[in-house]
């Protein structure tokens, strides 16, 4: 009993000296002397944007260990909302989702954390990290003051923001800042009441001392909408601005405080049918010298950028709807598969000239391997799978029902009438009001006709006779992530016409093609008795057999036109290497297994080439132009 009172009183003793050591902790902005202040000290942050959402978890701590070696001494992160809540009201913070796990990680590795939960994230991710499901509400302005929006925004951060305040530097975390919105000064609504909401919010949540800050483009319009007093406003740009004028401009709307460029761009986004984005490493190491020479804290947007899997990828909209590439290599420091590059060796030389680099070698490239070929089986077409694919079976609708509408927020749809008459002639089957979203393919009594797409197709001739099976498999190619065309609705957002008849009575399938192959319920001879040649919408499948490794690896799919690709029930992603710049996809080593046979499927949308192989590569490959590869 006496070592029991002892042991109490030695701890209450302690208690009192373990209170005044977190919360001698600190993190401030000091506006006297135009910088920051950690524990009383300037402060001075090199950081780097990495996103957990694009890297397996089992990578994660080799990600980081690198930004350390490289001398970092911050991170940025994004949190992407439909990536925890993905349908409404059900949150998920396990395995590769596992937030805390990753913060956690960051403060061993001795990294400090620049959070940025939105709700708006952009980061060319689906929506912006927006959930899908809030576009059931047909009229939502969404990153506005909103009711709906309001309502669902406050549950989200009442979740998220609860679980990161004990991560808060000042609570014993390593959380320095939290970013409020993102770049809203972009946005077209400019919406005061909205951020004052968000402003609100984190405050309750998060305490009155954890720094707030803004980051906004260097235009004055975008600092004007994007900024709120309260919130510590920061800029962003790339190698192509002057840094001087650009931190005038901050300095216009925060004259005292440290200077910060919070995204500056290390590389660029790839769209498909782009040329592959690079960004010169001589500007990148000279102008983040330059900015550290003048006291600034910098954040280096990518710093590792990893992968789009499954359906994550984003878009844009300016003249046309534009998909991002399932790689988000980004040209960045790191590579796609966290492989240290020249542009990486160059910023660490950088940095030597303002804090010490940790001792020690830089953590090496992660092994690769090519495995070879693999030759798939046609397991058959869409039609012909759907009592696997659509097993609740379809929903009845007069008209055409969206995504958002039947609750399927990702993938493919398969919408189903009949043509109402004969149509013996070439008859145009056209979407009036461009309500393909995002691309169509088209089959009349499971013959493949062709396909429709958004902004640049939206007619196609059909023959047959009345009665005859019209379908159109209807794919999602991922979200507008930036502009005023967030609201991104996918699926038939109108009516189609067959010459001049409204094509009605539709029945509409929801496609769960993931769960399918995650049940291994799409193997060559399992399921489907559409074993017909021909093209359109068809799943393949294939083993890679063992090899005792589990390597990183890249798979090309030559003479393949369009589709996505599972390896042992995950989503690679999307591959369409005809309109390039990606040509392979990124395999990592954790999916693959080194005793145990690997399942391959792929769903091809077009037409698949004669010899159906795939190849298992040991780098990979980005299309320039019409005269050059790039390998990284």
């Amino acid at each position: 009993m006496k070592p029991l009172i002892t042991f109490v009183l030695l701890s209450l003793c302690l208690l009192p000296i373990i209170f005044v050591l977190v919360n001698s902790r600190s993190f401030s902005i000091d506006y006297k002397n135009n910088c920051f202040r950690k524990d009383g000290k300037p402060f001075q942050y090199i950081s780097g944007s990495i996103h957990y959402s694009r890297i397996p978890r089992e990578y994660w701590k080799d990600r980081l260990l690198k930004m350390y070696m490289t001398g970092l001494n911050a991170i940025q992160v994004y949190v992407p909302w439909n990536f925890h809540e993905t349908l409404q009201g059900v949150f998920n913070f396990a395995g590769d989702r596992d937030l805390e796990y990753f913060l956690n990680l960051a403060n061993q590795t001795g990294l400090l954390v620049i959070l940025r939960p939105g709700p708006y994230i952009c980061a060319e991710w689906e929506m912006g990290g927006l959930p899908a499901w809030l576009l059931q509400k047909p009229n939502i302005i969404l990153r506005s003051a909103d009711t709906e929006y309001l309502k669902a925004t406050s549950v989200w951060f009442g979740v998220l923001l609860t679980k990161m305040r004990p991560w808060l530097y000042q609570n014993g975390g390593n959380i320095i800042s939290v970013q409020v919105e993102n770049e809203y000064g972009s946005y077209f609504a400019c919406d005061y009441n909205y951020m004052r909401h968000l402003h609100n919010l984190f405050r309750l949540f998060l305490g009155e001392d954890v720094i707030l800050f803004t980051t906004d483009g260097n235009t004055d319009k975008e600092m004007i909408c994007g900024t709120l007093e309260g919130l510590y406003a920061t800029i962003d740009f790339g190698t192509d601005t002057n840094i001087t004028a650009a931190f005038i401009r901050q300095r216009r709307f925060e004259p005292k405080g440290p200077l910060v460029n919070s995204e500056f761009y290390t590389g660029w986004l790839d769209h498909w049918g782009d040329k592959h984005a690079s960004v010169d490493t001589v500007k990148v190491s000279k102008m983040l010298g330059e900015m550290l020479s003048m006291g600034a804290s910098v954040n280096m947007y990518m710093f590792e950028g990893g992968t789009n899997f499954g359906y994550w990828n984003g878009a844009d909209h300016d003249t046309r709807f534009r998909s991002v590439v399932t790689s988000y290599d980004y040209n960045a420091p790191l590579s796609e598969a966290g492989d240290p590059t020249d542009k990486l060796l160059a910023i660490r030389d950088v940095i030597k000239n303002f804090r010490d680099i940790p001792v020690g070698p830089m953590p090496p490239a992660t092994p690769k391997f090519a495995y070879g070929f693999v030759t798939l089986q046609k397991v058959g077409n869409i039609s012909s799978l759907l009592d696997t694919l659509s097993p609740q079976g379809p929903v009845q609708s007069q008209y055409p029902l969206t995504f958002e509408e039947i609750k399927q927020y990702y993938g493919s749809m398969l919408y189903r009438t009949t043509l109402p008459r004969n149509v013996p002639e070439p008859t145009p089957l056209i979407s009036p009001l461009n309500g393909i979203h995002d691309r169509a393919y088209v089959s009349v009594n499971g013959v493949y006709k062709g396909l429709m797409e958004r902004d640049t197709a939206l007619v196609m001739n059909v023959t047959g006779q009345q009665g005859d099976q019209l379908d159109i498999i209807v794919e999602n190619m991922g979200r507008v992530n930036f502009g005023s065309y967030i609201n991104d609705n996918k699926g038939l957002l109108g009516n189609l016409i067959l010459g001049n008849d409204v094509l009605t009575d539709w029945s509409i399938y929801p496609l769960d093609i993931d769960t399918a192959v995650a049940n291994g319920w799409l193997q060559a001879g399992h399921s489907g008795s559409g074993m017909e040649a021909g093209d359109g919408p068809m799943i393949y499948s294939g083993t890679l057999k063992p090899t005792g490794l589990a390597w990183d690896t890249f798979v090309k799919l030559n003479g393949w036109t369009k589709g996505q690709v599972w390896v042992n029930g995950v989503n690679l992603g999307r591959y369409w290497p005809q309109r390039g710049p990606q040509q392979t996809l990124y395999v990592p080593g954790p999916f693959l297994s080194a005793t145990q046979p690997n399942n391959i499927t792929v769903l091809e949308l077009e037409r698949a080439p004669s010899h159906r192989r795939i190849l298992f590569m040991d780098r990979p490959q980005f299309f320039l132009n019409h005269s050059g590869w790039s390998v990284s």
